[in-house]
């Protein structure tokens, strides 16, 4: 039980110092998708 109370708190610590940094990887990913796409073209 311990194991898993552990578990669930550094689950919720990475979700939330994760909230900050999800709009960049949003942006980080569309520009590799739009390098992606420039290269096949």
């Amino acid at each position: 039980m311990k194991r898993a109370s552990v578990l669930v708190m550094v689950v919720c610590a990475m979700m939330l110092s994760g909230c900050n940094t999800v709009e960049g990887m949003g942006k980080d990913l569309r520009k590799a998708g739009d390098a992606i796409e420039k290269a096949v073209k």
